[in-house]
């Protein structure tokens, strides 16, 4: 697809404002996953994009010299595809990663917050390490760079994405499951934990939608009427209010495949952290119930 210089600068403005404003509203528990922490090194990824970006605009007539290279409006072109092919790459390892956070946060013992800080952040380098060099190496990625006319110089060829739509069908295929699991176990346990694994279901799908029902509408229209007939640009593909999204969907997963535990009956006291969902008191409710 092919976008101006100056939208590609309005959306990853508004993209960087939008994930600062999320990350300062969750200032309190951006810390306390990995989501957070990688949103968080998100922002700031997209901070220095729209800087370097703006720079190597304004100075277009003489461009910007870097070690004795000339950075003109080619270049802007080949980092925003570039940025676009690492947050495609980025895509599907992040959510493995947050939900293995989760899963561990939920099923293991507590440790010290200390230390999960620096392993969550350790990966968050690593994930950016990778995506870069798979990008740079093991990608057949080809930035598309061509010479164009008078009327055109100020435009630019962007990547779009589908890994969205792709982790959202793989996830809701597994939240199906995990329901479609609980409903038809009373064969396999007694009635008591079918009805407590029922339950736990149920409040998990009850609290999600409560939470994400209306954002959820508004995508499905947004991705009707303008994203399928045109496409995503891959530069905005990933950003923190996916994130957000996407660590309430996860906590909904693990929770539906794990539950009930005996995390549950002990009230949840290890329920991973998230600013959109009141998990905690919801289902001690629920654990309550079923025990």
């Amino acid at each position: 697809m092919i976008l101006s210089i100056p939208s590609i600068l309005l959306g990853l403005g508004g993209k960087c404002l939008l994930n600062w404003a999320l990350v300062f509203l969750q200032r309190s528990h951006v810390c306390k996953s990995f989501v957070g922490i990688f949103g968080v090194s998100l922002s700031v990824v997209d901070t220095a994009a729209i800087l370097i970006f703006a720079t190597i605009t304004v100075h277009s007539d003489g461009g910007v010299l870097l070690s004795d290279l000339q950075l003109t409006r080619y270049h802007v072109c080949l980092l925003a595809q570039i940025l676009g092919q690492v947050y495609g790459a980025l895509q599907w390892p992040v959510v493995v990663v947050a939900g293995l956070d989760h899963l561990c946060t939920i099923s293991l013992p507590p440790a010290s917050p200390r230390a999960r800080w620096i392993v969550r952040l350790f990966v968050t380098v690593l994930l950016w390490y990778l995506a870069a060099l798979y990008v740079f190496l093991l990608s057949d990625f080809t930035p598309v760079l061509e010479d164009v006319s008078l009327h055109q110089m100020h435009q630019c060829w962007v990547f779009h994405t589908t890994q969205i739509l792709q982790v959202v069908t793989m996830l809701l295929l597994t939240l199906g499951c995990a329901a479609l699991h609980a409903v038809c176990k009373d064969h396999i346990t007694n009635q008591t934990s079918t009805h407590s694994r029922r339950s736990v279901v149920c409040q998990v799908l009850c609290i999600f939608l409560s939470a994400w029902a209306p954002l959820l509408v508004f995508l499905a229209v947004l991705l009707l009427l303008l994203l399928l007939p045109a496409g995503m640009p891959s530069y905005l593909g990933l950003n923190v209010a996916w994130l957000c999204f996407l660590n309430s969907f996860l906590i909904a997963v693990v929770l539906c495949v794990v539950g009930p535990t005996s995390q549950f009956a002990q009230g949840l006291a290890a329920v991973p952290a998230d600013s959109f969902c009141e998990w905690r008191i919801k289902f001690s409710l629920a654990a309550e119930d079923g025990t």
